[in-house]
């Protein structure tokens, strides 16, 4: 008996490997092709009142629309720079656009101490296939993205956004508004952010 049981396990053990060998040599899938990142990147929310709102709303200005969680330390740490740059470049067409992936209970308590200063839409599972809708795999937060003003994406930014950043976001924006950048060039300025 116990030695159908060693010889049962050690089949279940090899079949495992076997398969996970298998998913290891797997060439990578190629990226995706025909997703929102290659057209217009639109997508609708509730917002802290409960009001629908679609991110097209604010076509006509560029966005950084950032991913984060009352969980997440480093999107906690980042939020004062973003309250901070929507008040610096409201003028300048530049808006943030926070996007908590979080319970909408927790976002509330959470939003009276942080007096936001910019949109807050909220969701969970909606607001992370939000994310996967720029054709970016969502790996973890803070993640950030950078839309044109005619609502196509720039650049998606995983990880906690620091002032050096936004400096560049707002030269490569505000570069691309005045027309001494196109889209693509845009976006190649921005590929190291």
């Amino acid at each position: 008996m116990k030695k159908n049981i060693a010889i049962g396990l050690l089949l279940i053990a090899i079949a495992t490997a076997g398969y996970l060998l298998q998913i290891y040599l797997q060439p990578a899938a190629p990226p995706p092709t025909g997703t929102l990142a290659e057209s217009k990147l639109d997508f609708t929310l509730a917002d802290l009142q409960g009001q629908p709102r679609q991110l097209s709303e604010w076509r006509g200005q560029a966005l950084l629309v950032n991913f984060w969680a009352t969980w997440c330390a480093p999107c906690r740490r980042e939020i004062p720079l973003l309250k901070q740059t929507q008040a610096r470049q409201a003028e300048n067409h530049l808006q943030i656009i926070g996007v908590a992936v979080d319970f909408r209970e927790q976002v509330e308590i959470y939003a009276k101490d942080a007096e936001f200063n910019y949109p807050i839409l909220i969701g969970q599972e909606d607001a992370m296939a939000a994310a996967e809708a720029s054709g970016i795999e969502f790996v973890g937060m803070p993640f950030t993205l950078v839309v044109s003003p005619d609502g196509s994406m720039i650049k998606a930014h995983i990880g906690e956004i620091r002032e050096e950043h936004i400096e560049q976001i707002v030269s490569v924006v505000a570069r691309l508004e005045s027309g001494e950048l196109d889209l693509a060039q845009a976006k190649s300025a921005l590929k190291d952010l």
